[in-house]
Formats: C-alpha cells, structure tokens, sequence
C-alpha cells in the first residue's frame, strides 16, 4: 500500500480511479477544465494527462516509418497525431492548479526527461509510465528519481521488460511502484481482457496492479476490482458528442459516474478475509428453523416425538436438539405453538 496526495492506494481502499483525459480537450484549456470538473464531481481519485510535445515524441517526417498504416490512427504521421493530441506545456501549471481548486488530484504520463522537469516544477504527486514507454530505462530512472508513486503500465510487454523496468523503479525511486495490467489496443476488444494477467502480476512482482482499461465499458474494470485490481484508469471525454484521436474508445460523463460506482461497488462486494456473516442477515436469523411444541403437555409429561417439530421461526432451540428433547419430562404446563426452551425442559 501507498499513498498518492494522501489516498491511501491498496486492496483495503475503495478502488482508486484514475480518469484520463489524454486528448479530450480539443485543443481547449477550458475543456480540459471542464473535465477535471466533471471527474471530480463523478468521484474520481485523480485525472491524468499526458506530457508531451510532437517534437519530443517524434520527427516530422512522412517517410514510411513515421506513417500510421492500420487501426484508429491510419492515415496519421505520427508527427500531425502527437500535433493533435497534445496538452501544451504552458497550460499545465493552469491545469494543475484549477485541479486543486477543485479538490482533486492532477498527475501526468511524462514521455521524455523534460517533462520530467515540468512535472517536477509542479510538484506532481506521482508520475505515470505508458505501455509504449516501459522499455525506456533512462525515462523511468528518472521519473524514479523524483521520489514520488510510479504507476507503470505493461502492455506490449514481456514478463522480462517488465522485470527490468521494475528493477529501474525501485532501484531508484521510493519503492512506492504500482503496475498496470493493460492491452494497448484501442479500443481493446473486451475478449482480450485476459484479466487473470492481475493475480500473475501481483503474485510474481509482489506489487500493487490496477487495470488501465481500453476496453469500451465498464466490465472489465469491475470483474478486475474482484481480481484484486487497486486501480482502475479509463480514458474519458468531457461531453458526449466530443470527437478527436481519442474519442472512440472514451466513456461519456455518466459512464465515468457509472464506473466509478461499479467498481466501489464490486469492492464493497469483496468484503474481509475470513469467515464473515453480513450484520444484514440479523434480522433474518429469527425465521429460521427451530423446535416448537406441536401438542399440549402437563407439567410432568414425558415429550413424544410427535409433541415436537422443527418449523419456522428460529425462537426455540436448534433443530439439532430434537433429539435430546424427545424423552425428557416438562418442567411446567406448555401448549401447542410454544417454542421449546431449556427453561421448560427437565435437565
């Protein structure tokens, strides 16, 4: 367990959701306000967005490396899609400090060492890893080196890529390291979830997993809370008609309140280790089975087993006792529908 900006991060804290805002904004600082409001105000632990400039991403270049050929982005130099994308630098202290007007934590994905530096100037509370920059050692040394939570996601990745990226973490960070189970696809077909990939994660790193799920509902997240998940990040855009790279595998507004509700829900399901009986079913206990005079008998009188029966409700003794019961004398004068007590029966 952990804490980013003093929320407790573990599997005895509610799920924390993380709602990333990525590209959303249209090229808006407003917009980007505007969601940072409305994941605060659906019960979002943080909102991410992601630190970059297309020059620090890539080159501007059309040759046949650079050019997007399948999937979302076809079409696209990588180049004109970062160009999109992006969040300006200069509106991230903005961002960052409408986040704490708002009450909600504000944290990014930095994708090179001057963002780093960005982030450090804002004193961001923890840095987040994409998938397609967990093989760069020298960026996660780094963000490592800042001291803060490292929230780091695994697709694409090898069970070895994976290893040495943790080793970077930890070796030169605090330790606090969370991994993030995901399919870089976009949007990720709900039956490539593979969700059991969590339990493995946790079990061969002995880290905290959360789920960072592009699938485009709500289910994977929660059956991933049930899986042991900590944390949940989920792409979100500000309004419902909004278009852009990142839209189409994007929950609306009242998916993100759904979500939200789902997995604290599927996390309030778990409840503790052990043994456990829900002070819900108290009120119930009184309408179980239990003994009860069938006959009118005298003080004195000798209980047959047809004096006695289990029936409902739960006043008498336990059906387990009809046994001991049957041959043993009344201490006082009983009659049919009194429940059969140790009071009444001769010791």
């Amino acid at each position: 367990m952990f804490e980013i900006n003093g929320r407790k991060v573990g599997v005895y804290e509610k799920p924390y959701v993380i709602a990333e805002l990525s590209a959303n904004h249209g090229g808006k600082i407003e917009s980007a306000k505007l969601a940072i409001k409305i994941a605060k105000d659906s019960g979002a632990c943080a909102v991410k967005i992601q630190t970059y400039t297309p020059d620090t991403m890539t080159i501007d270049s059309d040759k046949p490396d650079f050019k997007i050929h399948h999937g979302l982005w076809k079409g696209y130099t990588l180049h004109n899609l970062y160009k999109e994308a992006y969040t300006p630098f200069e509106w991230h202290k903005e961002l960052f400090d409408y986040a704490a007007e708002q009450g909600i934590t504000l944290f990014s994905s930095p994708f090179d060492e001057t963002a780093v530096d960005l982030l450090q100037e804002l004193n961001a509370p923890a840095y987040k890893i994409a998938s397609f920059e967990l093989i760069d050692l020298p960026l996660i040394k780094r963000a490592a080196e800042c001291g803060k939570p490292l929230l780091m996601s695994t697709g694409m990745a090898s069970i070895a890529e994976v290893a040495e990226a943790l080793d970077v973490a930890i070796k030169y960070g605090c330790g606090e390291v969370l991994l993030f189970h995901c399919i870089s696809s976009y949007p990720a077909p709900i039956t490539d979830s593979n969700l059991k990939n969590i339990e493995f994660l946790r079990k061969e790193f002995g880290v905290e997993v959360g789920l960072s799920d592009h699938t485009i509902s709500s289910l994977a997240s929660t059956l991933a809370i049930g899986l042991g998940a900590t944390a949940i990040e989920k792409h979100f855009k500000p309004t419902d008609g909004m278009s852009g790279p990142d839209t189409s595998f994007s929950i609306t507004p009242s998916q993100l309140s759904a979500l939200i509700n789902d997995c604290n829900d599927a996390w309030n399901a778990l409840g503790r280790s052990g043994f456990h009986r829900s002070t819900a079913e108290e009120d119930s206990r009184k309408y179980r089975r239990s003994l009860y005079f069938m006959s009118n008998l005298r003080k004195g009188d000798v209980v047959q087993s047809g004096d006695i029966r289990a029936i409902r409700p739960g006043f008498g003794l336990s059906p387990k006792h009809f046994d001991t019961v049957v041959g043993k004398a009344v201490c006082c004068d009983v009659e049919r529908g009194d429940p059969v007590t140790l009071e009444v029966i001769e010791s």
